[in-house]
């Protein structure tokens, strides 16, 4: 199965991933991952991005999609791989539909965690680290999580916020970009939708981000299989 998964920041995207990865034996494949390996491994094209993220300037789709398809032909992704983090905008979605196409490669299926952008913005600012664990799930914004008070709900240990949880201008900001239907990621998604329409391929998974982290999941496993 060759999965291309979209979520907001907020929507447990990373946890959802996870989940998928697991169950259908496929690598997760994350942009910041392929562009530190190409970088470490002085290949021509990470030598190329490296240039333009020293100069802090976004690296080209024309570099970042031979990267993206150079992971995707390796031994372990012979029956399949998941893509996360990638395309974020239409004109990055259209490119990868004609890269993967030229190489023959047939899309599977593109999941969508559906939030509302309000709700994706609580839950990010609305998350609590327990000073004993940090994977002990504490959010105030999330009833079957939400911590006693400022003690962890697991251990009754303190509880402390990351800067970035709280940093409204970072959070919007990744958000406009995510939210927008016109040319961001909104777009993107719906690219992939028309092509389903038009071509029965890929298969869309929609998922209701709303209910808790295990109802989102039997939801997945159950529309995914």
């Amino acid at each position: 199965m060759k999965v291309l998964f979209f979520g907001p920041n907020g929507s447990g995207k990373g946890t959802q991933g996870a989940i998928v990865k697991e169950k259908l034996k496929i690598p997760h494949i994350e942009t910041g991952v392929i562009f530190r390996d190409n970088i470490s491994r002085g290949t021509n094209l990470g030598k190329e991005a490296k240039g333009y993220i020293d100069r802090g300037e976004l690296v080209p789709d024309s570099i970042t999609i031979p990267m993206i398809l150079d992971r995707i032909k390796q031994k372990d992704c012979v029956n399949g791989w998941l893509l996360d983090g990638f395309p974020r905008n239409l004109t990055q979605a259209q490119e990868l539909d004609k890269a993967l196409k030229k190489e023959g490669i047939k899309l599977d299926i593109v999941i969508e965690i559906m939030l509302e952008r309000q709700i994706a913005k609580n839950r990010i600012m609305g998350r609590r680290l327990c000073v004993n664990d940090n994977n002990h799930p504490n959010n105030i914004f999330i009833d079957a999580i939400k911590p006693d008070g400022n003690r962890c709900r697991v251990c009754g240990g303190e509880l402390i916020t990351r800067a970035d949880d709280q940093d409204e201008k970072a959070i919007d900001k990744r958000h406009n970009i995510y939210y927008d239907a016109k040319t961001g990621t909104m777009a993107a998604i719906n690219y992939f939708k028309e092509l389903s329409v038009k071509n029965k391929t890929p298969r869309i998974i929609e998922l209701d981000g709303k209910p808790g982290v295990k109802e989102v999941s039997e939801d997945l496993l159950k529309k995914l299989l």
